[in-house]
């Protein structure tokens, strides 16, 4: 008993002892935005990271908290590009959890839909999807876009995507004969993930794109 009473003064003391950033961020993940425009209204920064090292942004992001996500962009301070440990943005986020109001709240707000390296359209072919890479394409989002080790979205969503998004990227103009550092390609994406017959179609467009560039010299 009293082993359980010395807890419960200890769990109080640190609720009493909690940060208002990490009030902000339960706030978040809680979906309640009244509460994040009221500690956002006391000053609390929304890009600090609270006690357990966790930003606002990201949680409601990752929680489908749109309520609180609202509230949050509707803060001038709060940075919608600053990118996690991990360099992943709120965008890219979103984009891979297949979120698409999140998505276009925070292109709304002004996030950069195109950056060096991974791009939130690598990370939207790469998800459920859900319209995603079809908004952030209208959006401008670069088609071909190059990460790290030249993967692009094409070879992403060949692999990971849902079964429309192949054709959405080639209408699009998504080169598939591009080949990352280890000289693969989306047909060899799609084969190792054991898509065959995605894998033999973007063969064969591949032959016809090249057959057309040949002839074209």
């Amino acid at each position: 008993m009293k082993t359980w009473l010395a807890a419960l003064a200890l769990s109080g003391m640190a609720l009493a002892q909690a940060a208002p950033i990490d009030d902000l961020v339960m706030a978040a993940e809680l979906n309640d935005p009244r509460a994040v425009l009221s500690l956002l209204l006391k000053g609390v920064d929304p890009n600090q990271p609270d006690g357990r090292g966790r930003k606002a942004i990201f949680i409601a992001v990752r929680e489908g908290s749109l309520r609180a996500l609202d509230s949050l962009l509707a803060a001038p301070e709060t940075r919608v590009d600053e990118a996690n440990a991990q360099g992943e943005t709120p965008l890219m986020i979103a984009a891979i959890r297949g979120s698409l109001p999140a998505v276009k709240a925070l292109v709304k707000r002004g996030a950069a839909v195109n950056r060096e390296g991974w791009t939130p359209l690598h990370y939207a072919c790469a998800g459920p999807d859900n319209g995603v890479a079809a908004f952030l394409i209208a959006q401008g989002a670069d088609i071909n876009a190059r990460s790290e080790n030249g993967t692009t979205p094409l070879m992403m969503a060949a692999r990971y995507g849902s079964g429309d998004l192949v054709p959405l990227l080639l209408k699009a103009g998504a080169e598939p004969r591009a080949a990352n550092e280890q000289e693969l390609t989306a047909a060899d994406f799609a084969a190792r993930g054991g898509r065959d017959v995605m894998a033999r179609e973007l063969r064969r467009v591949i032959e016809e794109r090249q057959r057309a560039a040949d002839a074209a010299k």
